[in-house]
């Protein structure tokens, strides 16, 4: 299913509701996947800017966020494990720190998408040097 599907979905299923005529609701419907992809092309504008930003702060908050998702999934299934082990092997019994790993896949999964379009991208040399 395609993502503008998800989207234009629900809002079809009002327009069949409310709208009965059928090119009437084809030009709305149009009218809103249009506006959909204009907004996508604002965020992809906004996205260039904000990349080329020399500010740290602005520029490397999604690297930032790979690079927290990396260290907290490393964390959760490498580094715990040892530690929970070394610590039964020494008799110890000390509670360590765990999180919601519902809302770190949630964003991980969501970057590594962005990862994959971006590697899609490059495949098809589009990609910028």
């Amino acid at each position: 299913m395609k993502v503008l599907d998800v989207l234009t979905g629900p809002l079809a299923d009002i327009l069949d509701k409310f709208v009965s005529d059928k090119d009437l609701k084809t030009k709305l419907n149009h009218e809103l996947e249009l506006e959909l992809h204009r907004a996508n092309v604002a965020q992809l504008e906004i996205n260039k800017v904000e990349a080329a930003h020399k500010s740290i702060f602005v520029a490397g908050w999604r690297p930032a966020c790979a690079w927290m998702c990396t260290f907290a999934l490393g964390y959760h299934f490498i580094l715990q494990p040892i530690i929970v082990f070394l610590f039964a092997i020494s008799g110890e019994t000390i509670p360590l720190p765990e999180f919601d790993m519902n809302a770190l896949l949630t964003i991980l999964l969501g970057m590594l998408g962005l990862g994959g379009m971006r590697s899609f991208e490059k495949s098809k040399g589009v990609n910028r040097d």
